[in-house]
């Protein structure tokens, strides 16, 4: 997509208003054309980014995805499977232990896309931790799903929390 029509159209109209100011803002309209191509072109591309992902939260498990290559965005747009093969055969029961295993960066090894939709709040609980923890908000989640998984559940028999379908924790005096 070339954002260039657009950039000139805004320079255009930028130079038409300050034709009624004067020579002055005339002048100056000159002057401000330049240095703001770079910021109109950035504030398109995230107008086009949100769009995407407005887009994206609605066709679900689609996706509508922005590339950058040079200074021209592109869409790829990856439509929702059509058949029942998406959610594959239901998955076995885990076993009752799990040995830990670390999560991997977002750089090593094969990647999945999930969308996941959460309350607002949540979201922000979310950013929030991550933020503490200085890393983004998808390797905290990532992080957090594998703890959860790899953790034995405190409702399961045999886990010593587990006394008589009720678990304590903390202190006695």
């Amino acid at each position: 997509m070339d954002l260039t029509p657009y950039v000139s159209k805004l320079s255009a109209e930028l130079a038409v208003a300050a034709e009624a100011g004067g020579e002055d803002a005339r002048a100056l309209a000159e002057r401000l054309t330049a240095p703001l191509d770079s910021a109109v072109r950035l504030m398109l591309l995230e107008a086009l980014s949100s769009a995407a992902d407005e887009i994206t939260a609605e066709l679900a498990p689609g996706s509508v995805e922005l590339r950058l290559r040079g200074r021209e965005p592109s869409f790829v747009v990856t439509p929702p499977p059509t058949d029942d093969s998406y959610f594959g055969p239901a998955l076995p029961a885990p076993p009752a232990t799990v040995a830990p295993t670390p999560v991997a960066d977002a750089d090593e090894g094969t990647m999945a896309r999930i969308n996941l939709r959460l309350p607002e709040q949540l979201k922000a609980r979310i950013e929030e931790a991550a933020a503490r923890e200085k890393v983004s908000a998808n390797v905290w989640l990532a992080r957090a799903a594998a703890a959860a998984l790899d953790s034995t559940p405190a409702h399961q028999p045999g886990n010593p929390g587990h006394i008589g379908g009720q678990q304590f924790t903390g202190w006695v005096r």
